[in-house]
């Protein structure tokens, strides 16, 4: 185990702190400690600097946080008093003197969201079988530390189920955080992989003496076997985090925003700030990335621990704005620029922003008024382009748009978000011009009755058709008196210019084109002689407008990606493709291969058109590197978006969309899966067969889950939720992750779960609600991905 040099660091002789943060007192002291031992080994010097964090090998095969991070809050004994919810969905205590409880649960889930780079820092670091003991840097294809996307908070359980002690011991620490993955259903080495678990202790206890004489550290973190305390669920990483406004500016409190509630709460996001970075790059410690530079006072430290309480200047603590809020953060190592960051472009991909592009339109003859929805997840929309089917283009957020001619044209929203990711809506406009006899807008088989006019009086319509309309007629009937139907296309018709006039005696007359232009049809009645109560209608027959799906998967050798198109339509064919691939090139072809010119990450779209006319576009992004490897996402139909279930098996009733299924919505777009909710005994099932590339060296399985249920319990799993994996003959391998009524919590949350061990093999996915005879539990799915690299 490495041991700190520095007599005055919180971890000299109790090796077990790992990155503890010490008081602000005694990082005085161990500053002027280092300011009075500054050197270190010539032979480092070359390829190190004093603070330069270096690979300590793994320890039982785990460095880093090489995953998507997940964070479970354990409220830790009954003295926090009564529990309760405020206004945001966040859990509320009684005996919470500044509120720490709620803050925690907002800053766990606001990190990963609106564009914040704080946590950007972190991802430089890797681990895994590439990466040499004593690496300084990651090689090609080592799996990074993963940002967190959409936030990095899991869940929160508050165990009152005794008295926390008044001086919890590490090795009681340990065993409350191996308690709660059992409570969490975590109970296999897998679903612990990349999970923490942060001991939040009450106000006026001391564990293992914080605030006392010999305490003079305000958290720290480790996992249970160097505590020396057993595990059944696999090993399991857990911060010491005490109620450190107890301890007063000695931990931070008012440290940014001075004598305020804000500043009551400052430690709090500060300390367990730089614990989460510590245990994100030394999960288990000391086998992640921590200083071993000969000779250096910084010897042992961690990336927290290097720049813990600067006041100014490079690295100064400081707010940090994420998507729902302002946290104060310290900043960490970066051995890639040799500081102390606050902000770091993110390594091996992106914020993973989720925009759904969305419009809607109001119409007045030839203009057309834009109104952008749309929506984010995991970013903010930053800019807009609108293309309006006839040449014309803008970038405002809602703009206005004239034709020159009346007709339907195809109308195109991209947006962009915070994290470079993109989305596009298109949908066709129907426009008509409304002078030059005009009239009122005659819609596809909805009469108008009662219409009326003198001897010689005329009324003007226009009726608007699309393209691929077939048995176009346009009738009136009934009434009394005699009205004179006419009608022709692109402009109004007169008594004496027409293309079409029955010359029936009476009110029952009709005009009829098999195959009608696209475009308008004007539509004036005549009063031969006074008429009343008749009524007009139009009618046409359309096909069936088609509703394609872009979808691709890509291979990576190197520089080169073969893409595959596996795009669907309901009611058409896909004609044709266009491919962007994100560095000035383009393609037409199904299934094109491309080779880059330099390694990095580009953003890939591609937009499909059907045979109706109707286009779609995806986008995602592809990470090439000149060393071969490379990442890719495997399955298909991913959030439902098809509106059908292939590739996936679901149970009937699972499968919905936001205007179907009344109560609950999608993650992103407009479908998901909802299993069980009945509040009778009932099991639902969605499974996709998938086969895992092999010679890749990660497989993650990510899924958006949204849990709610009646139950009131706080002990009692009566429903649950199972992900399990299975072999191609039906066996089954493990169960992934188990969840139930007791996770239930506002809004989706992000899970990731390892198939690494299943690289190379068949295997299906496979997600079983199972609901009892009590009151309901639903289970909402969206957006599963498995992503290999």
């Amino acid at each position: 185990m490495q041991q700190t040099v520095n007599p005055y660091a919180p971890a000299y002789g109790h090796a077990y702190r790992h990155g503890a943060v010490p008081t602000r007192e005694a990082h005085n002291r161990m500053k002027q400690y280092e300011s009075l031992h500054a050197t270190y080994a010539a032979t480092t010097a070359a390829a190190t600097g004093a603070k330069t964090l270096s690979y300590g090998g793994g320890v039982d095969g785990i460095g880093v946080t090489s995953g998507t991070p997940k964070v479970y809050i354990v409220v830790y004994g009954s003295q926090w008093g009564t529990s309760g919810t405020d206004s945001s969905g966040n859990m509320t205590l009684s005996n919470d003197p500044v509120g720490a409880v709620p803050y925690m649960q907002k800053l766990f889930k606001n990190l990963g969201t609106g564009g914040e780079l704080w946590s950007g820092v972190m991802t430089q670091y890797c681990d895994g079988s590439l990466v040499s003991n004593g690496a300084t840097s990651c090689p090609s294809g080592a799996p990074h530390i993963g940002y967190p996307t959409g936030g990095a908070y899991a869940g929160i359980w508050y165990d009152n189920s005794a008295s926390s002690p008044q001086q919890a011991t590490g090795a009681q620490l340990a065993q409350e955080a191996i308690k709660a993955a059992q409570h969490f259903g975590n109970t296999t080495a897998a679903s612990n992989r990349y999970v923490q678990y942060v001991i939040l202790s009450p106000s006026g206890t001391t564990p293992d003496g914080f605030n006392t004489s010999s305490g003079n550290f305000c958290a720290w973190h480790d996992w249970n076997g160097d505590q020396s305390v057993t595990s059944p669920v696999g090993d399991v990483a857990f911060t010491n985090m005490p109620y450190v406004y107890d301890a007063g500016t000695s931990c931070g409190t008012g440290s940014v925003n001075g004598s305020t509630a804000q500043g009551n709460l400052d430690g709090f996001s500060i300390v367990e700030g730089h614990e989460y970075a510590e245990t994100l790059t030394d999960q288990n410690p000391a086998g992640g990335w921590t200083n071993h530079v000969s000779g250096s006072a910084s010897s042992g430290q961690e990336n927290g621990d290097e720049c813990a309480w600067i006041s100014s200047g490079q690295g100064a603590t400081a707010n940090v704005v994420m998507g729902g809020g302002t946290f104060p953060m310290q900043s960490t190592w970066s051995n890639d620029t040799n500081e102390c960051d606050i902000t770091h472009p993110i390594v091996g991909g992106s914020t993973g922003g989720t925009p759904v592009a969305n419009f809607s339109d109001t119409i007045s003859g030839l203009t057309v008024n834009f109104t952008d929805s749309s929506t984010d997840t995991g970013g903010t929309i930053s800019s807009r382009s609108w293309n309006f089917g006839d040449g014309s283009s803008s970038t405002a957020t809602n703009p206005s748009h004239t034709y020159t001619a009346a007709g339907t044209y195809s109308v195109a929203l991209t947006v962009t978000d915070s994290t470079g990711a993109t989305n596009t809506k298109t949908q066709s406009v129907t426009v008509s011009s409304s002078g030059g006899g005009g009239g009122s807008v005659l819609q596809n088989g909805v009469p108008l009755t009662g219409l009326a006019a003198a001897t010689g009086a005329q009324l003007n319509y226009t009726v608007v058709i699309p393209s691929g309309a077939s048995n176009l007629v346009i009738a009136i009937s009934g009434g009394t008196g005699d009205a004179d139907l006419y009608t022709k296309f692109g402009s109004a018709p007169t008594l004496s210019s027409y293309d079409c006039r029955p010359y029936i005696t009476g009110n029952n007359e009709s005009c009829t084109v098999a195959a009608p232009q696209a475009g308008t049809y004007y539509v004036m009645l005549n009063g031969y002689a006074a008429f009343s109560g008749v009524t007009l209608q139009a009618t046409w027959s359309t096909s069936t407008a088609g509703t394609p799906v872009a979808n691709f998967s890509d291979t990576i050798s190197g520089l080169t990606v073969n893409f595959t198109d596996s795009s669907t339509d309901t009611g058409g064919t896909i004609s044709s493709r266009s491919w962007n691939f994100g560095d000035g090139s383009s393609s037409t072809a199904t299934n094109p291969s491309h080779s880059y010119a330099a390694a990095g990450t580009y953003s890939v779209s591609l937009k499909v058109t059907d045979s109706t006319g109707a286009t779609n576009t995806k986008t995602q992004s592809v990470t090439v590197a000149s060393g071969g490897g490379g990442s890719a996402q495997l399955l298909g139909n991913t959030g439902f978006e098809s509106g059908t279930a292939a590739p996936w098996s679901i149970s009937s009733g699972v499968l919905c969309s936001n205007s179907t299924c009344s109560g609950q919505t999608a993650h992103a777009g407009s479908w998901f899966s909802w299993l069980d909710g009945y509040g009778s005994a009932h099991t639902d099932t969605v499974s996709q067969s998938v086969a895992i590339t092999a010679g890749k060296t990660s497989a993650n399985l990510s899924y958006y889950l949204h849990i709610d249920t009646a139950e009131t319990t706080t002990s009692t799993a009566y429903d649950k939720l199972t992900v399990q994996v299975y072999s191609s003959s039906g066996t089954l391998l493990k169960t992934l992750a188990t969840y139930s009524n007791l996770n239930a919590a506002s809004g989706y949350a992000l899970h990731t779960n390892s198939l690494a061990a299943y690289i190379g093999q068949t295997v299906t996915i496979k997600f079983t609600g199972t609901e009892d005879s009590s009151a309901q539990t639903s289970f909402v799915l969206d957006d599963v991905t498995l992503n290999v690299q």
